[in-house]
């Protein structure tokens, strides 16, 4: 099966006569959920009305296992931009751009030729009786629709992986003609699991973990940490470049500023020496915890994936979980670097993170950092710095932005 519409742009300028455009939307795991699944459709449906919301305000129909997106007297157009942005809601597996028909054959017979009109190369009809009270089963459909077909305009019916797939969905009140699709995020709705912080930096990986649990239903909000007052406002531009193109997943995000610089020039005179990178990560996940708890935020997300650089082997990990009550995500944990970057490349924040700034990590940070750090050595700094008062005075300095994805086909 096509994963695009490759149909020629003048077929998709009109409709059939009496066929209504509309967006067919497939869901995923969603399905599966038994009794709550109600509870998930409903949010999904609320998540796809508020995704598209900028471009047109639909009805969101949820039928047998799929949802039906319709605008009155919508043009192919909107519904084109319509369908785009239902791609980036999570929980939705495929989006077709479909024709709405009567439920009458004559109907389904116009819709089809209209849809196949100006293709070459081989095809074939996919029919689904939702309603099995309609008059043909289908594989009567099938073949009754392809033979049309193929005697219209000469294609090649081909059953296995053919050229472009017809796709006919009759339902209670209406057939679904279309062909091809947009692929979707799938996963989870947003909002369904509850809702963490994501400690984001400017680098690569910490966007594809908010990414990873968003889809796994989670709402986030993120937390960056600035060398401001020591460096310029670079990394916060980063930053809020990265919450605007990852905002696409679930809408009104918010983003948390602290200025670090100051505190980590108190654990660079704490005599904490290579254990200054570890230092100063409790301290970030401490002052991450104070600011998730202010938001009712159930969990923590990092990065972090498991030997990628000297702060991420298994002991310096525990050390890090030791700092805090709240459970600490790491959706990266088993994954490799080009695994990473893929995924970064894929959800469009790669050329952001690889943008330059001054990363607050990097500002005084030893030649040499600890690799098996002791937690009874890390307590003793941080009873010198008293870390509770300075956490908490941190997060009382955040500054709050609201970076809105701005749709580029607005």
């Amino acid at each position: 099966m096509t994963t695009l519409d490759t149909a020629p742009a003048d077929v998709r300028e009109h409709s059939p006569v009496d066929a209504e455009p509309c967006v067919l939307l497939k869901l995923g795991e969603v399905v599966l959920k038994g009794k709550n699944r109600e509870q998930f459709e409903r949010r999904l449906a609320d998540n796809v009305r508020q995704a598209v919301r900028p471009i047109a305000r639909v009805d969101v129909i949820r039928r047998h296992g799929v949802f039906i997106v319709r605008k009155h007297d919508a043009d192919l157009a909107t519904m084109e931009r319509v369908a785009q942005r239902i791609t980036d809601v999570m929980g939705i597996v495929w989006a077709h751009r479909a024709w709405r028909v009567g439920k009458d054959l004559p109907s389904v017979e116009r819709a089809a030729l209209e849809l196949m009109d100006g293709r070459t190369g081989t095809f074939a009809v996919r029919a689904r009786r939702r309603d099995k009270r309609f008059p043909m089963t289908s594989v009567e459909l099938d073949r009754h629709i392809g033979a049309l077909v193929a005697a219209r305009y000469g294609q090649p019916v081909k059953l296995k992986d053919p050229a472009h797939t017809l796709s006919i969905e009759v339902d209670r009140d209406e057939v679904f003609v279309y062909s091809g699709g947009l692929p979707g995020q799938g996963g989870l709705p947003v909002g369904m699991s509850g809702r963490g912080l994501v400690l984001m930096s400017g680098g690569i990986d910490s966007p594809v973990a908010a990414y990873r649990m968003m889809r796994r239903g989670l709402r986030v909000d993120y937390l960056h940490f600035s060398g401001m007052p020591f460096t310029g406002p670079e990394s916060i531009y980063k930053a809020y470049a990265l919450v605007r193109e990852l905002d696409k997943f679930q809408n009104g995000s918010r983003l948390f500023v602290v200025p670090f610089g100051k505190a980590q020039q108190k654990i660079k005179s704490s005599g904490a020496d290579r254990l200054a990178v570890i230092a100063q990560r409790r301290l970030m996940l401490r002052t991450g915890e104070v600011l998730a708890r202010r938001l009712r935020g159930s969990a923590l997300i990092t990065g972090d994936a498991l030997g990628q650089v000297s702060s991420q082997t298994l002991a310096n990990i525990t050390a890090l979980d030791d700092a805090v009550e709240l459970p600490i995500l790491r959706p990266l944990v088993g994954m490799d670097k080009i695994e990473i970057m893929d995924q970064a490349r894929r959800i469009r924040t790669l050329t952001i993170s690889e943008l330059p700034d001054e990363d607050c990590c990097t500002m005084l940070a030893p030649r040499r950092a600890e690799t098996r750090a002791k937690i009874d050595d890390l307590h003793k700094i941080e009873k010198r710095l008293d870390v509770g008062e300075l956490a908490d005075q941190l997060a009382e300095s955040v500054q709050e932005h609201r970076p809105a994805y701005a749709d580029p086909a607005a």
